[in-house]
């Protein structure tokens, strides 16, 4: 049930901040794999949760729920060991902690305005970020990795 409590609290942020395309990560395979589908959900406790996490994911465009070993969500690691360092007595007592890792410097992701030449290997990825449209012909896989290449992306 805390697990998915945890993934619900995480959907209603991304409700909030208006995000239309969201990967959820998680290291419990019993939610994950309900929430895909691929598992049935007979716990009584638990079919009350998925059924709201359900209705919650209507209002994104796309979403995707991924299994990650324990060994490889460092990250859930890490906020766990500050949620377990903060007391907070009041909801305006937390503040949001915004993180960002990038695997090289933000100016070689920079792309120029004036550069609209056709040709360019980034130029599906910035016509998706601006209008959310795909290429012609493009297949629903190539799709969903173009999805995940433009959310290293943002307009300037």
């Amino acid at each position: 049930m805390a697990e998915y409590e945890a993934c619900i609290m995480g959907i209603r942020a991304a409700i909030e901040l208006e995000i239309k395309v969201l990967e959820v990560y998680g290291d419990f395979a019993l939610v994950i794999y309900q929430l895909k589908g691929e598992w049935e959900t007979r716990d009584l406790k638990l079919i009350s949760y998925r059924k709201l996490v359900l209705e919650l994911i209507e209002e994104f465009d796309d979403i995707t729920f991924c299994y990650l070993l324990q060994d490889e969500n460092q990250m859930a690691d890490a906020l766990a060991t500050l949620a377990s360092m903060i007391k907070v007595n009041r909801q305006e007592d937390m503040k949001p902690i915004w993180m960002s890792i990038y695997e090289t410097p933000a100016h070689c992701c920079n792309i120029k305005e004036g550069e609209k030449d056709d040709s360019h290997w980034y130029q599906d990825i910035l016509r998706y970020v601006k209008n959310r449209e795909y290429p012609d012909q493009a297949a629903e896989n190539d799709k969903r990795t173009l999805r995940r290449l433009a959310i290293d992306y943002l307009l300037d």
